[in-house]
């Protein structure tokens, strides 16, 4: 028979950071998976350094980057969806060896002083391959702990630190190698990381989710197929407005006080909040749903994003990103605890590809839109985009919020495993 549980269970005991990293086997895919998804911040800025040294022109540089972000916004969806239904290893392995000739191919041609459009044939393939590892660890998660969700939800606030995390790193990373060695290491480096890293990650065959197959007669069904999770794509679009803009906003703002270099530092306080709250916010029992904290964590994102463009200095702008931050992991967090309940054991990895694709469109557009109004406005025009854009979000959200309830009324089924491929003792047996 098939089982139901219950998505938001208040009584449970609080579950820490110690105890989630005790789970059986967490650990064999957690090391190789930070190791793979380290590049994945470093790909855009990467491509923007060696294209500027080859080229010597920001938007040339902006424009690859940009063509590569977008590429793997759109096909990391269907990565996830071939994932779900062949496997992790089966989509990885290929993955990650197109990945690293694509860069390869990038540095030549860049090297080479090749004619620009191949630079974007190049960007396309590098971008659309880089390797789905957050989506496919929180549904290794999911697998684990599908009956605990106090646990659950530890889980998807540690990843959500992790993200923040490499975040910061990686762009450092990239730099060091750049303007150390080469601009070329750099995004070798980025190769080789994401190969060993993604082939470490592929052979942890034990704690991948178990394959599932369809009911007789029917065709597995994309995770947009799910109203919930569509609105949980344009909500998460909304929040990657506010990452595109900040990080050009900050910068102009910074230059124009005569204080180019202090930039990294606000932006460093803004992100910081957000690894904070995300820490803090896995720690807490929460008696709320996850539809009510959604709510309310995004109310508060679009309230701490409403007064960026007032402030005057600095400091106070340091002080409002730290506010504004805040109240970023807790909603990403939330919004990856809801997604996995609104979608079946086949299609939870394309869900949480399709959220982390929502970002990247919206750090594109918010980075592009804040670059305009800064250019007709000022600086602290740019400060508009993350209001606006998180503020859409809410309104969708509120609006239509009967969508975020899972199917069922106390809970929801979950269809029995199916393993493809024979299943170690102990693995997992769902995804």
């Amino acid at each position: 028979m098939a089982a139901r549980r219950t998505v938001d269970n208040p009584t449970r005991n609080r579950a820490g950071y110690g105890t989630l990293l005790r789970t059986p086997g967490a650990r064999t895919f957690l090391v190789p998976a930070f190791a793979a998804r380290l590049p994945y911040a470093m790909l855009s800025l990467g491509i923007v350094l060696l294209v500027l040294d080859t080229h010597g022109s920001y938007g040339l540089a902006g424009a690859v980057a940009a063509a590569s972000a977008v590429a793997q916004a759109l096909v990391g969806p269907q990565t996830g969806r071939l994932a779900d239904r062949y496997g992790q290893s089966a989509v990885l392995v290929p993955g990650v060896l197109v990945h690293a000739v694509s860069v390869g191919a990038l540095i030549a041609l860049a090297l080479g002083h090749a004619p620009t459009w191949t630079l974007f044939l190049a960007a396309v393939p590098a971008g659309a391959s880089v390797p789905q590892i957050g989506a496919m660890v929180r549904a290794r998660w999911v697998a684990k702990l599908a009956d605990d969700p106090a646990r659950l939800n530890t889980a998807f606030a540690f990843e959500s630190v992790t993200d923040e995390f490499t975040f910061v790193i990686g762009p450092v990373l990239a730099t060091a190698i750049a303007t150390g060695i080469s601009p070329a290491t750099g995004l070798v480096a980025e190769a080789v990381l994401t190969v060993a890293g993604g082939l470490a990650f592929a052979a942890q065959r034990s704690t991948a989710p178990a394959l599932k197959l369809p009911a007789a007669g029917t065709r597995r069904e994309s995770a947009l197929a799910a109203p919930g999770v569509r609105l949980l794509v344009g909500a998460f679009l909304g929040v990657g407005t506010v990452f595109g803009a900040m990080q050009v906003s900050v910068t102009a703002f910074a230059e124009s006080a005569g204080r180019a270099g202090t930039s990294g530092i606000v932006y460093g306080v803004f992100a910081g909040g957000s690894m904070l709250a995300g820490v803090l916010y896995g720690m807490i029992a929460w008696r709320h749903s996850a539809r009510q904290r959604m709510l309310g964590c995004y109310a508060l994102l679009v309230l701490g994003c409403s007064t960026l463009w007032a402030m005057p200095n600095l400091v106070a702008l340091a002080i409002a990103g730290l506010f504004c931050g805040l109240a970023i992991a807790p909603t990403l967090i939330t919004g990856y605890t809801l997604v996995e309940t609104l979608v079946g054991d086949g299609a939870k990895t394309e869900a949480f590809t399709w959220l982390t694709g929502a970002i990247g469109l919206g750090l594109a557009a918010g980075s592009t839109a804040a670059g305009q109004l800064i250019d007709h406005g000022g600086p602290s025009a740019g400060f508009l985009v993350p209001v606006v854009g998180s503020g859409l979000g809410l309104v969708a959200l509120v609006t239509m919020r009967r969508l975020l309830v899972a199917p069922g009324s106390s809970g929801r089924t979950v269809a029995r495993s199916v393993p493809l491929r024979p299943q170690p003792v102990g693995a997992a047996s769902r995804g």
